[in-house]
């Protein structure tokens, strides 16, 4: 059957698998953007009617009661989330009509929309991570994630010698991709540590810890082997990087950062380029990470560098005392709480 197909099927039917998956995020995307404005609409109406009409408690609570009663099938029209809608139109009373808003808050879900409210108070953050969200497809709890450990705060913040040797617009691109601090409270890790126990726990996290590193990076390889006039050596952990199209050579260093770091990572480059690098990529860029480092100590050291390189702290998540442990909550009493709030939960999805 397959030999009588025409020749150029497969590549049209590939196409349109293109167009139709096209097709359904526009459609999703439609329908959010549709929902967000009926959301608007109902807290302005809310909050304008509680200002001029003097609205109290109970107005809102028949409310909810009707509208539940008339659209039974139809999640969100809590009393909670009426008072979500009234929060939402008030932190954005141009959300109808500027271009802005809608490219960044418009294109995520409600429930995304939640976080942002109650988690910031600042608009212009609130627009950064929306914007973040929308580009990187985060789901609700990556987007509280990177707003708890101040995402905005840590990026472009390591030291590095990018601008002197790198081009334009990839030294910027290149800085504003490395942070600091990086989190990686993912990993429970006690505090006497070695290089290789962390080189192990990212690794068997690599998911969360490709999230903490951020957009673009695809994991190449753990103790990447390099021959060097007979002699072994081995790249702490190997990445790619899609947007700035070269190698991230990671070192690890479970102490202060000293001087010395950045020839043994420089040598690291040099051989990457040589023996891994192809033709059409970006030259190599360094990252160090260690516990702590002096900022100026650090500048020090990559003044008169030509390799790209940037240092950066990184933070572990620490073992609770045993004691303080079995202090904590039960897994079934945090769930119990949590269900009390399972109301609130379901309209916000």
């Amino acid at each position: 059957m397959s030999n009588l197909l025409p020749l150029d099927y497969q590549a049209w039917l590939a196409t349109l698998k293109i167009r139709i998956q096209t097709a359904q995020q526009r459609a999703v995307l439609a329908v959010n953007q549709e929902l967000l404005l009926l959301y608007w609409q109902i807290g302005r109406d809310i909050l304008l009617r509680q200002q001029e009409q003097g609205w109290g408690a109970k107005v809102i609570d028949r409310l909810a009661e009707d509208l539940r009663t008339d659209f039974p099938e139809l999640k969100g029209f809590s009393r909670a989330n009426l008072m979500y809608m009234r929060s939402f139109a008030e932190n954005w009373p141009d959300f109808k009509d500027a271009p802005i808003v809608q490219q960044a808050v418009g294109q995520i879900p409600w429930g995304h929309n939640l976080v942002l409210i109650t988690k910031l108070k600042v608009r212009e953050e609130r627009l950064s991570y929306a914007g973040l969200c929308q580009q990187n497809g985060w789901s609700r709890n990556v987007l509280v994630h990177q707003i708890e450990t101040r995402l905005l705060d840590r990026q472009g913040g390591a030291v590095s010698n990018f601008p002197a040797t790198l081009p334009e617009p990839q030294s910027e691109l290149a800085q504003q991709t490395f942070k600091d601090p990086y989190v990686f409270d993912f990993l429970n890790l006690g505090a006497d540590i070695k290089e290789r126990d962390i080189e192990t726990a990212l690794t068997t996290h690599i998911t969360n810890f490709l999230l903490e590193l951020g957009a673009g990076f695809a994991f190449v390889g753990r103790q990447t082997p390099l021959e060097v006039e007979g002699e072994d050596y081995f790249i702490d952990l190997l990445f790619y990087h899609l947007k700035l199209r070269c190698y991230i050579v990671v070192e690890l260093k479970s102490g202060d950062f000293k001087p010395e770091y950045v020839g043994k990572l420089n040598f690291y480059l040099s051989a990457v380029d040589s023996q891994i690098k192809a033709a059409h990529d970006a030259p190599s860029i360094g990252l160090l990470l260690c516990k702590s480092r002096k900022k100026v100590v650090a500048e020090y050291a990559l003044r008169d560098n030509n390799k790209p390189i940037g240092i950066a702290e990184y933070q572990l998540g620490q073992h609770l005392p045993e004691e303080l442990d079995r202090q904590l909550p039960s897994i079934e009493r945090i769930e119990q709480a949590l269900g009390q709030d399972s109301e609130l939960d379901e309209d916000a999805t």
